[in-house]
Formats: C-alpha cells, sequence, structure tokens
C-alpha cells in the first residue's frame, strides 16, 4: 500500500550492533500493537515478524504444533491463549527499524498497555471486522488520548463471516470520536477474501503462497471500481478538510498525485486529525505487507514528536527535548523484567546517545549507575549492544530503580519525565504460605512481582497478620499466583477475593484536639482546631491552612498534613482507606519546648480519628463497566443475570444475529459470573470488564459487609 514496491524483506539475520551504527532519526519508528482481547494482536506481531525476515516459521497463539506465538513466551500465555505481558521487538521494513510492543488485551493487565503507550510514538490499533469498537477498545483509545499517541487502525479477520469493515470505520467515527478514513478497501469478504485495494494507489494486491507472501499488483477488478473511486472520493475530500494543499488542488480539479495525499495523509495522522483503516486478515496472512508500508509512511519518527522534560534545578520549568543524539542523554525507564539472576530495566531513550561503559544518573533516586550489559530485546531473546541513540528502546542490566524514572548523563541535567497513570487494585487476596520452609522463595516472589507490575500489590492485614495480594480482577491474581507456584515452587491457600472498599464522609464535623502529654523531661504538647468535609470531587484529599497569628508554626503545618493523611489510611468504620476529605486547620496550640512534628502529627491523628464518625461515613464500593457478547436468543437470560447482581443496564444493541450488552455492575456482585455466563448461554457468550468508579454502597448491603467483617 502507498508504493509500489510494498516494502522488502531481509531474509539474513540482523546484525544488530552494526545496524544501530547507521540510523537515522527519519528511519526510526516506536510502535505498539493494541487491542480489544481476541481482535489477533498477536496473530498480526507474529506476520509482521515473518514478513520483516525475523521469522522462518510462523507460529499460531493456539498452533497445533504446540510451540505458540513468539511473543507469547511465558508457559502461563501458551496455556491460556493470551498475552499476559508485553513484549518488545525489532523489525526493519524499508528504509525503517521499526521497534515493536505487542500488549495484552485483557483490561487485567491494562498497566501493560498504559506503559508501552507512555514510551510510543504511534500506535496499530486492531479491531476484529465482525465485532468492531469492542470495550477495551475504549479503555485503549482513552489511553492513547492521555498519552497523544496517533494510531493507524487495522480491520482483522476480513475473512470472518460478517466482516464489514466500513461498519467498523463508522464505528471508529460514532463511539471513539476518531476521523476514521478507509485508506484500503478490502478485496473480498468472507471466503472471498483475496487481498486489499488501495485506495491511494488505485489498485489492488493479492497475497498468495504459503505463507502470503506472492504479492501480485492488480488493477481494481471492474465489480468493485465504482465502491473504490467513491471511498477514493471520500479521502480526497477528508485530506481536503485538513490540508491547503490537497484543498486547492481538489477545488481547482486537478489531478492529485499520489505523493501529495501521501504527505498529507502523514501529516494529518502524526496531529491527531485524522485515523487512516487498513484491512486484512493476520490468520490468513492478507493486508500484513501494506499495513507496514502505512506505519512507515504515516506514523511519526521520533523528531516528529514534541517531549517536555521538567527541570528539577529551576523550579521543574519545562524543557523541550531534542531527539538528537548528540545532545546530552535523557531517558526514562518504563519496564522492570526480574529474573532470578538480576533485573532488566525496559528504556526508551528520548535525547542524546548511551554507550557500554557510561556512567548515568538516577535523577529520582539521586544515585549513579555504570552501564554494563544493554540489549535490545526480541520476546524473551537478548540481542546485546553497546551503543543506542535518541529514539531506541534499549534494556539495561541490573539498573536499579523503579518504573518510571528519568535518566541523564549527569546532576547538571537534573529533569525528570512525567510518569504514568497508575490505577489502583480494585480486590485483594489474603495467601498463606503451605510450607513455612518455603517463606523466602515467597517473599522473593512477591518482591519481584511488585516491582515488575506497579498494579500488584502487597500489604499486611494490621488485625490478623495475613498477606494480602492487591490486583485488578480475579484473572490478573490467579496469574500471578500460578506464576508463585511454578516458578518459584511455593504452594499457597488463597482466600475468597475481597473486594477493595473505600470509606468517605457525607458531612461536615468540627475539631478540638489537644495533645498534652509529661512524663518527665521533654514532653508532647499540640492542638488542632477546624473542622473535616466532604471534598468537591468525592475522591481526592485536600488540606487547607487556614491558621493566622502563628497560632501554630509554619514549620509544624506540614505535619498536620501528614498526621490526617496517616489518619485516612484505615477508617473507623471498616477499617478501609478513607478518600474524597477536605480537611481545615484554622486553629491551634503550641509549646515553645514541648511541641515538636511527632507532637502534630499526633495530634492530628487522634484529632480525626475523635470526630470521624460525626462526619456520617459511608463505604464505597467499585463498580464496574461490564460488556457482554452473545447470540441475540441468550439476551434476555443474560440482562437478567446482570439485573439479580445490582448492574444498571447502561447500553444494549444488536447486529447480525450478536447482541451487546454494557451494564454498570458493583464488583462484589461480579465473582463467579463467567460460570453463571456459560451456563445461561451454553459456552456461546463472553464478557469483559473494567474499573468504572467508587460509588456509595447502599445502606442494607453496607450492614451486610461490615458484619461479615466483624466475624
Amino acid at each position: 500500500m502507498l508504493v509500489p514496491c510494498l516494502g522488502s524483506r531481509c531474509d539474513a539475520p540482523m546484525n544488530v550492533e552494526n545496524h544501530m551504527k547507521r540510523r537515522s532519526q527519519e528511519s526510526i519508528r516506536n510502535v505498539g500493537i493494541v487491542a480489544h482481547i481476541d481482535s489477533g494482536k498477536t496473530t498480526l506481531t507474529e506476520r509482521i515478524l515473518r514478513y520483516t525476515g525475523r521469522l522462518t516459521t510462523m507460529h499460531e497463539v493456539r498452533g497445533k504444533d504446540g510451540v505458540g506465538a513468539t511473543m507469547d513466551f511465558m508457559p502461563l500465555e501458551r496455556e491460556k491463549g493470551i498475552t499476559i505481558q508485553s513484549a518488545a521487538t525489532f523489525v526493519q521494513w524499508r528504509d525503517c527499524d521499526i521497534n515493536v510492543i505487542d500488549t495484552p488485551g485483557h483490561v487485567d493487565f491494562t498497566i501493560e498497555v498504559e506503559r508501552a503507550l507512555r514510551v510510543l510514538d504511534g500506535a496499530i490499533i486492531v479491531l476484529c471486522a465482525v465485532g468492531g469498537v469492542q470495550s477495551q477498545t475504549l479503555t485503549i483509545d482513552r489511553q492513547m488520548r492521555r498519552y497523544g499517541v496517533p494510531s493507524v487502525a487495522f480491520v482483522n479477520k476480513c475473512d470472518r463471516v460478517g466482516a464489514d469493515p466500513l461498519r467498523v470505520c463508522q464505528q471508529m467515527r460514532d463511539e471513539l470520536g476518531h476521523n476514521a478514513v478507509m485508506i484500503q478497501l478490502p478485496l473480498g469478504l468472507e471466503r472471498h477474501h483475496q487481498g486489499v485495494i488501495d485506495l491511494v494507489e488505485m489498485c489492488a494486491y493479492l497475497f498468495e503462497g504459503e505463507d502470503g507472501e506472492d504479492v501480485t499488483r492488480i488493477p481494481i477488478p471492474d465489480d468493485v471500481l465504482d465502491v473504490a473511486a467513491r471511498q477514493h472520493q471520500i479521502l480526497v475530500e477528508a485530506l481536503a478538510d485538513v490540508d491547503d494543499t490537497v484543498a486547492e488542488l481538489y477545488l481547482s480539479e486537478q489531478e492529485i498525485p499520489k505523493e501529495v495525499l501521501i504527505a498529507a495523509l502523514a501529516q494529518a495522522t502524526r496531529h491527531h486529525r485524522m485515523t487512516p483503516v487498513c484491512v486484512g486478515s493476520a490468520y490468513k496472512n492478507k493486508g500484513i505487507q501494506p499495513l507496514l508500508d502505512a506505519v512507515c509512511n504515516l506514523l511519526p519518527a521520533p523528531h516528529h514528536v514534541t517531549n517536555v522534560a521538567l527541570d528539577q534545578n529551576n523550579d521543574e520549568a519545562e524543557v523541550v527535548l531534542s531527539s538528537e543524539p548528540d545532545d546530552p542523554l535523557v531517558m526514562l525507564a518504563f519496564k522492570l523484567e526480574a529474573s532470578r539472576y538480576g533485573q532488566w530495566t525496559y528504556c526508551r531513550l528520548y535525547q542524546g546517545s548511551l554507550n557500554k561503559g557510561d556512567t548515568v544518573y538516577n535523577t529520582t533516586h539521586k544515585t549513579t549507575h555504570k552501564v554494563g550489559r544493554m540489549a535490545r530485546m526480541h520476546a524473551n531473546q537478548i540481542e546485546v549492544v553497546t551503543s543506542a541513540q535518541a529514539g531506541d528502546i534499549v534494556s539495561l542490566f541490573g539498573a536499579p530503580c523503579a518504573t518510571g524514572q528519568t535518566f541523564t548523563d549527569g546532576k547538571e541535567h537534573n529533569y525528570s519525565m512525567t510518569s504514568m497513570y497508575v490505577p489502583e487494585p480494585v480486590m485483594t487476596l489474603a495467601v498463606a504460605v503451605e510450607n513455612p520452609e518455603r517463606r523466602t522463595q515467597f517473599s522473593n516472589a512477591l518482591q519481584r512481582f511488585s516491582q515488575e507490575d506497579p498494579t500488584f500489590r502487597v500489604s499486611t492485614d494490621e488485625e490478623t497478620g495475613e498477606t494480602l495480594l492487591g490486583g485488578m480482577g480475579e484473572l490478573h491474581l490467579d496469574v500471578y499466583i500460578e506464576r508463585i507456584r511454578r516458578e518459584y515452587e511455593v504452594e499457597v491457600e488463597v482466600s475468597e477475593p475481597q473486594v477493595a472498599y473505600r470509606e468517605t464522609i457525607t458531612r461536615r464535623a468540627p475539631f478540638d484536639h489537644l495533645l498534652r502529654k509529661c512524663r518527665g523531661g521533654i514532653g508532647q504538647y499540640a492542638g488542632v482546631v477546624g473542622y473535616i468535609e466532604p471534598s468537591e470531587d468525592g475522591e481526592s484529599y485536600e488540606f487547607r491552612n487556614e491558621t493566622s497569628g502563628g497560632s501554630i508554626p509554619k514549620e509544624f503545618i506540614p505535619s498536620c498534613d501528614k498526621g490526617f493523611q496517616r489518619a485516612m489510611q484505615k477508617g473507623s468504620l471498616g477499617g478501609y482507606p478513607v478518600v474524597g476529605v477536605t480537611v481545615c486547620v484554622n486553629d491551634g496550640r503550641y509549646h515553645s519546648v514541648d511541641s515538636s512534628d511527632l507532637a502534630f502529627q499526633i495530634a492530628a491523628v487522634e484529632a480525626f480519628r475523635n470526630v470521624y464518625m460525626d462526619a456520617a461515613p459511608v463505604l464505597l464500593e467499585p463498580r464496574m463497566k461490564v460488556s457482554v457478547e452473545t447470540p441475540e436468543e441468550f439476551l434476555g437470560a443474560i440482562s437478567g443475570t446482570l439485573s439479580r447482581r445490582r448492574g444498571n443496564l447502561v447500553h444494549c444493541g444488536s447486529f447480525q444475529g450478536k447482541a451487546t450488552l454494557e451494564a454498570d455492575v458493583p464488583l462484589a456482585e461480579m465473582f463467579g459470573y463467567a460460570r453463571e455466563l456459560r451456563s445461561v448461554s451454553q459456552g456461546k457468550a463472553e464478557f469483559a470488564m473494567e474499573f468504572k468508579r467508587y460509588d456509595r454502597v447502599p445502606e442494607a448491603v453496607q450492614r451486610e459487609v461490615l458484619e461479615a467483617k466483624d466475624q
């Protein structure tokens, strides 16, 4: 697509070290493959690896050979047939070097998508030609908007019954708000799908041979020529709306050269004014080469993207990074992959160069690290390099840091880049080691997994001493439990999943508390006066200092703030974290000798706990957006299952015998839903859910929750 040669494939193994020394910024693309679960992301990645020469033999996600897809290298991924963690690789296509990250589609592993999009310059968003825009597609779109990532869409599975790429393109417009425009059409659909029609070149391509590598360019067949001409006109008109050069040629009724169309498409895509839509069937090896051409021609190179760092030496003033290899180094650590033999830290270089033996400065920890082993990753294979430059994604061995930390070449460039959004866990499990002799291995596993995954949280119940694992859902936690058993050979007892409730207050309550303790020598003396009230958004914490006249010395105001935040870690209603509170301190008392930081912290904690129940606290529960896809015949029964689980139906639609439901359901009611859904739909329906918001628990349910906790 877009260029007659359709790219070229290099059959010789890539010499990574030599290759990295001779690249320009214009040749680099950093691309993620994102989609709803089972849309074909990993199959598409496997085809990309084959056609770019990285593989000689393709394998399937659920293939009969038992090998599994290259990027799904974890045993659990191959057993379950899903992607659990993102995997990185790099390929060459035409004159482009493409860093590719294949991401999970299941919402429980959304952090993998989040951190990939944080460091990528573009994305391929894969949609099923039958399912179209699905629940996780909406989540991914929000994530791409959060980091300003432009995309090319690939409508996959055009060989399936009911495939309709034009309908999917319209869904992207209606449901995602994209200015989606077809730049390809399928040449045949369902079992007649043979290839694609290029709406820029106005020609067609057939994909033949066992692996679809025999690409033949042909004229557009007469029976679809009118449809292609109409879609070409739509494409040109859409470009004329966003590009002056195309508009002038169009209005003067001149022929528009393909080079002008490609340049306009690239500009519109990179500036989020348009989303080009490609088509094909990854499983049937059709349309992958034109998609790669679109990635090279339309998605941005590193220097096309404006990246900003904050100068910590200059009041966090914004610094625009240059993407030049010769400028001072700035890179961001976005993923940790710990093994029993050490830790690999995935980094994206935004500016400057990095060589083996260089010393880098961690601007968060204020520490230095000498670069030893450095590699580019091909799934779980390590390909060692000795240098990298702006735009590259590399892994450093043994770099001590956490996800989202910035490295520079020294203290004089004390920059930090904005980190990624990390959602809060919504579910917990209590676990216990069956064999006490394996506690060390258990501790090592928890430490490793919590380092790798910011949404996997480990804590201890102060009352029972139990180890609590927090995560994004049942599948998320099940995977880690299974990994503990397999990778560390630790058998654990697991309790029933628990909902991560929160507490909040519903009215204002004043406090006036004086801490006065004297046991010989220096005592403790601190007084705080003010009130607590619900915050405006019902979620955030705000501390306001309205004292005057030095009633509380200014050096002790942060101590009060710290004390209130400490008190909110565990509410008096049910022992859950407290959210959505504004604390105002407007008066106080102090002693010139006995007042201290600790005294004011303790006074704030006691003041909050004394007044908390007067503020009429209530429980909040996580509510989930549940999307169900089912044959229409089971629609009524499935609606009933959601209603019985305190669900509110938000949307219901159907197309060609398939129905989709979207409901707002409390997480506490969703345990075991997969089994019930299989039962009422004869195994033909599937569902996905993601966290939506915290909402107030009905009074009767709140009583049940608190009574169960007291037992």
